[in-house]
């Protein structure tokens, strides 16, 4: 709704607020409580900007609040994130898991590139740690998954030089040496079973 004030100048506000407050016309609004107004309109748009956002994806508590910032104040977004954090659409534990899972399972990532990888969406170190823990066993496994899925071109039990093509690639793709290690030798044992 539009609300002129007495200088004249126009003020768009949204109708629940209006209402929320009291406004209509010809009535006098103390500076004070015009500012609690502003800060609940404004409030009101950067979760409806939140909820828009979390529609389409889920977001950590730390990646919400950077990209609330693009078009808010710093104070509204993290206030706007505590209120969603505190009502359960965002939740930072259940956010790393769905990521890990996605991140190992599904891209077959090792543990170090999927640790990068959620540092970077903002989730803390110790639930990215609890998130990782159900694929600390399974690397191997999942190195050796990823290289017959994507890389068997490098890979031939008599060769050196390509092995060690292997080798890197499965080291960029974030596993260690003890995992690569191990995915090599279950490989060598399928490629000499005829598998």
């Amino acid at each position: 709704m539009k609300l002129t004030l007495s200088e004249g100048e126009p003020a768009f506000m949204n109708a629940d607020i209006i209402a929320r407050y009291g406004l209509k016309g010809g009535i006098d609004v103390p500076e004070s409580a015009w500012k609690e107004i502003i800060h609940a309109d404004v409030f009101r748009r950067a979760r409806e900007r939140a909820m828009y956002l979390l529609d389409y994806r889920d977001y950590s508590y730390a990646d919400l609040v950077k990209k609330l910032m693009d078009n808010y104040e710093e104070d509204i977004c993290f206030e706007v994130a505590d209120d969603l954090a505190e009502h359960g659409f965002i939740n930072d534990r259940r956010y790393a898991e769905n990521l890990a899972r996605k991140l190992c399972e599904t891209k077959l990532l090792g543990e170090y590139r999927a640790r990068m990888y959620m540092r970077e969406k903002g989730i803390p170190s110790s639930i990215i740690e609890e998130a990782l823990v159900p694929y600390s066993c399974s690397g191997a496994e999942r190195a050796a998954e990823l290289a017959e899925r994507k890389y068997m071109k490098y890979f031939d039990p008599g060769d050196r030089q390509t092995t060690e093509k292997l080798k890197n690639a499965l080291a960029r793709q974030g596993y260690s040496f003890s995992d690569i290690k191990e995915a090599i030798e279950l490989l060598k044992e399928r490629f000499t079973d005829g598998g």
